[in-house]
């Protein structure tokens, strides 16, 4: 059974960072892609970062200069540094794994962290 944990998340002022990480357990071949996704009250879940299994990045334009996602691969574990945040960046933040069991490829979700930027 794969899981994946969220941390890091938290009450920051504006100008502030955070670091948010993701662990995922399991029996998995590989991790593919690892992406962190956001999602703010009344509002679509939107893709915040993505990094494929080589180590290439993107961005949302909202966050590009700020955010840096990383990864681990010794440890299956997904970082986002999040810098300079701002007000908007206030949602619950969640990550998603695309990993390879045996010849088949799975979608998973972690269950959220939250993050709140005061002005």
């Amino acid at each position: 059974q794969v899981q994946l944990v969220e941390s890091g998340g938290g009450l920051v002022q504006a100008g502030g960072s955070l670091r948010l990480s993701c662990v995922v357990s399991g029996s998995i071949a590989a991790i593919l892609a690892m992406d962190w996704y956001r999602q703010a009250p009344e509002k679509q879940r939107d893709l915040v970062a993505h990094i494929t299994s080589s180590g290439a990045t993107n961005y949302a334009d909202s966050v590009k200069g700020r955010f840096t996602i990383s990864r681990d691969n010794a440890k299956n574990t997904v970082y986002l540094q999040m810098n300079s945040l701002k007000p908007e960046d206030t949602a619950v933040y969640y990550c998603k794994v695309l990993a390879l069991e045996r010849t088949t490829i799975f979608t998973y979700w972690g269950q959220g962290t939250q993050v709140t930027v005061s002005s």
